[in-house]
């Protein structure tokens, strides 16, 4: 069955509504989107109605208006977060709401920009929306994060295709990186996670007490809590028992490392986009869990300040194993965006960490957090550092080592 443009849309606005923030009857859905989505909104809010929907809220945002203001407001305005925009999105989160991020990424829309600006501003916005962002590093609200194309991304990923077509090219990869091109896409999602489900267990029943990662550039030895659980998008429910996908794509199975249990080097395999920064070819070694050195080929003053935004930005939150022969690994690009380059390759995220990958996470106190070495930041970035030259061994609590992981795939 071959499938015209709009089918396809129609498709992925469903998707994103039944499947990824599984929106229930009665719920209020919140949709924070770029402008230039618009078209592929009111797709999405069409379904999120069709699916029983109380209301939809929408909140917009522009980059050229972005750009104007990190380039014209005075410095002030960066240490500032509007106290009623907090107060808001919590009420939204304490109600049931479902939460939307749609972006359309420009991965260079910030360059030049000083960046102490980015990280004053994404401090106080951290600060401000701390109680809200824990509704979803908890689980305890359903969300997700999907992305549209936009031209400034598209001509990045493909830098040899006419302007003409690059829309429509960058819609194609995404269709099908998303499994929209299935025959069945809710079908083909069904049997996808189940997949990860099997290896989320398989590691849990394992409980190794390390991983140690090797592979050029990279010799390091991260260590897991005794209580640690491997855990994956196929397991994501809120406290209500709904189901939901929290990334669109998925591709990764995850969990949090011992926070002071990370040794050794690593070294990127993609360039990361950072808030309109791109960071590449860089290394970190960390020492007791804490980065003690930083090199960077580009990006170096924004990695260097974004690590120092707080103590908890020198610590890694997540380590995520995906294998090479992913969807995504195989279509053979870089999308210079985190989540879809994440969702191709082995990757480890500095800052917070997801209470919910330690057993009984989600109910301790911050300071029983800090007792069992889970990290806690304003921020969570994560970066890509597998190849097909990867190889992963986990280490038993006998010290024996054995295979996860070779040349870039599960063992």
């Amino acid at each position: 069955m071959r499938l015209d443009f709009h089918e396809k849309l129609e498709r992925y606005a469903a998707l994103v509504v039944n499947v990824g923030v599984h929106v229930q009857r009665g719920q209020t859905l919140v949709i924070t989107a770029p402008i230039s989505a618009a078209p592929f909104v009111r797709l999405v809010v069409k379904h999120a109605y069709e699916a029983g929907a109380h209301d939809v809220y929408i909140e917009w945002s522009d980059d050229e208006i972005m750009r104007l203001k990190y380039e014209l407001a005075p410095d002030s305005v960066f240490h500032e977060y509007p106290a009623f925009r907090a107060a808001g999105w919590e009420n939204f989160a304490e109600k049931n709401a479902a939460f939307l991020t749609i972006t359309a990424p420009n991965p260079d829309l910030l360059h030049g920009i000083d960046p102490q600006r980015i990280m004053n501003l994404n401090a106080a916005k951290g600060k401000a929306l701390a109680k809200f962002r824990s509704y979803g590093m908890s689980n305890k609200v359903s969300w997700s994060i999907v992305t549209v194309p936009s031209t400034a991304w598209a001509a990045k990923v493909f830098p040899d295709v006419a302007e003409e077509h690059l829309i429509d090219k960058m819609w194609e990869a995404i269709f099908n990186v998303t499994r929209i091109n299935s025959e069945d896409p809710v079908e083909a999602w069904k049997t996808h996670l189940e997949l990860l489900r099997s290896k989320t267990n398989q590691l849990n029943r394992k409980q190794y007490r390390a991983l140690r990662y090797r592979g050029p550039g990279t010799d390091l030895r991260i260590e897991l809590s005794p209580k640690h659980i491997w855990v994956s998008d196929a397991d994501n429910i809120n406290e209500k028992g709904v189901s939901f996908l929290a990334n669109i794509p998925s591709e990764e199975v995850w969990t949090a490392p011992l926070k002071q249990g990370v040794n050794g080097t690593v070294r990127i395999t993609k360039p990361l986009s950072y808030e309109g920064y791109l960071i590449d070819d860089f290394s970190l070694t960390f020492e007791n869990g804490k980065i003690i050195n930083i090199q960077a080929t580009q990006g170096l003053e924004v990695l260097s300040k974004l690590i120092s935004i707080d103590e908890g930005a020198a610590y890694l939150g997540e380590i995520a194993l995906v294998p090479h022969h992913s969807p995504i690994s195989e279509s053979g690009l870089v999308f210079y965006n985190s989540l879809f380059d994440e969702n191709a390759s082995n990757h480890l995220a500095i800052g917070n960490a997801y209470p919910f990958c330690l057993e009984g996470g989600d109910e301790m106190t911050e300071a029983e957090k800090a007792a069992n070495g889970v990290n806690t930041s304003l921020i969570h970035v994560d970066f890509m550092i597998g190849s097909a030259t990867m190889n992963i061994d986990g280490e038993l609590e006998n010290g024996d080592l054995e295979p996860v992981f070779r040349n870039g795939n599960w063992a």
